[in-house]
């Protein structure tokens, strides 16, 4: 077995064995042992949130004391404590139903979402950078001031243009590429703290 196989075999068998309902647990508990994102009583916004695995990662780290939303098109079975919306982030209703649980602007923005991959590099970068997009707009909606968020992105042409948008709506952004991550994927984290508006 190659070392990137093992690698991915280990943080799946982890997964399971603690209950988390996805391995990319890990790379959220990774990102934060570096950046320390949450706060108690803070609220958290997981858009593409199936199956729900970092959400379980927010709750033990906040003790489960942050009002954790997390949104997805598709079913997500239910976590205790938390509030999961079916429905399109771009939506008005969805974003609606989002500002009526917060009643407050968002403390945290995680995105951790991927178009359905077809293997064809260029087309998945594309759709996978329109997707982060769309958490970069969702911020200018919801993210209070000082606000943190974390984007998943696809490494490709692309990346430098929504870099700088990042930087222009974010006092510091860092890029980590967690150990949970498999070597030969091209994913890598945009961590952004301190949002300006």
């Amino acid at each position: 077995m190659r070392l990137s196989e093992a690698r991915k075999d280990r943080y799946r068998k982890l997964a399971k064995d603690k209950g988390y309902r996805s391995r990319a647990a890990y790379k959220l508990k990774q990102i934060n042992e570096s950046y320390h994102l949450f706060e108690p009583k803070s609220t958290v916004l997981d858009i593409g949130c199936a199956p729900g695995g970092w959400i379980q990662v927010v709750q033990e780290i906040t003790n489960n004391k942050c009002l954790i939303i997390g949104v997805d098109i598709k079913n997500v079975e239910p976590i205790k404590d938390v509030v999961i919306i079916q429905g399109d982030i771009e939506s008005e209703v969805t974003i609606k139903k989002i500002e009526s649980i917060a009643r407050s602007k968002i403390s945290v923005i995680l995105s951790d979402m991927s178009p359905n991959v077809s293997g064809l590099w260029e087309i998945d970068h594309v759709k996978q950078i329109l997707l982060t997009e769309k958490a970069l707009n969702i911020c200018n909606i919801l993210l209070r001031q000082k606000g943190n968020a974390v984007f998943k992105v696809f490494q490709g042409e692309m990346l430098k243009e929504i870099e700088g948008k990042m930087k222009q709506m974010f006092e510091k952004v860092y890029i980590a590429k967690p150990d949970a991550s498999r070597k030969e994927s091209s994913e890598l984290y945009y961590i952004c703290l301190n949002f300006r508006y």
